[in-house]
């Protein structure tokens, strides 16, 4: 496909562009139905018919987990550009950003527990490795307000060595590739733990940092307020004219007049007694 329907883009007739790029009208006009959504919406579809496939004929058939193993393939390298593509094309939705955490663990996860249930991989690691995916995405949660977990090198090579080993063990192996499959999950299991712990220290340090800031912001405000008061409370009730001030409970001037009414009131007084 060199290009994104109209449709899919969100537009109203726009033809796609051809040359093997997205069009600017597709990038800027993302909607539900874009290339990106629709490879998380096609991964989503690969877990059961990857499960059915895995335990056809009671899941111990070459031929079959062979075919698992290319729905596995399948759905791993689409996990591979559906971000890749909804980040340089600007395709980001609410959806993906919601389904394509769910079917990265949904096919890693139903991969791992099959094998677990048809006795080809220990329970332990199955239990390890999804609880710490469990673990991280609520931790995620737990810090969004304060910031945003970067995914690391080190995410990123563990997802690569857990997708390998799972691949390996859904596909009927012998001698010493079987060996070496096993080696390789272990590499996945260590991986799966320390980018796990080093997830939470990360977490610790936003959540403290993001308490922190807002504890300044906080006592800044409080002390804006505070100086908003006492500049009100230092100024003048109200001002009367030529300097007297108001009196506000009887409504008229106070006996504190300024020197202009003073003299004012002197004048009146002798002009007063020289008419009589």
């Amino acid at each position: 496909m060199t290009g994104v329907p109209a449709s899919a883009a969100g537009g109203s007739g726009a033809k796609p562009v051809r040359g093997g790029k997205l069009g600017t009208a597709a990038v800027n006009q993302a909607s539900l139905w874009n290339i990106a959504n629709i490879l998380t919406m096609v991964r989503l579809l690969l877990v059961p018919g990857f499960v059915l496939l895995l335990f056809h004929n009671g899941g111990y058939d070459p031929a079959w987990r062979s075919f698992a193993w290319a729905a596995f393939a399948v759905a791993m390298i689409t996990d591979l550009f559906d971000g890749h593509l909804a980040r340089t094309y600007n395709l980001v939705t609410d959806f993906g950003k919601i389904a394509d955490p769910i079917a990265d663990k949904a096919i890693m996860g139903a991969a791992l527990v099959s094998l677990s249930v048809l006795g080809d991989l220990p329970w332990w690691i199955t239990g390890v490795i999804i609880a710490r995916e469990l673990g991280i995405t609520l931790m995620r949660f737990w810090v969004i307000r304060h910031a945003v977990i970067p995914a690391s090198r080190g995410g990123k090579l563990k997802t690569l060595a857990q997708g390998t080993a799972a691949g390996m063990y859904v596909l009927a192996l012998t001698g010493p590739l079987a060996t070496l499959r096993f080696w390789v999950m272990m590499v996945a299991v260590v991986l799966t733990v320390v980018t796990g712990l080093d997830y939470v220290r990360q977490a610790l340090v936003l959540r403290r940092r993001g308490l922190a800031a807002e504890r300044a912001a906080a006592e800044a405000r409080a002390a804006d307020t505070a100086e908003a008061l006492r500049a009100v409370a230092g100024s003048p009730v109200g001002a009367g004219p030529a300097g007297a001030v108001t009196d506000v409970r009887g409504g008229g001037t106070d006996a504190r007049s300024g020197p202009a009414d003073v003299r004012g009131a002197a004048e009146a007084r002798g002009a007063a007694e020289a008419e009589r």
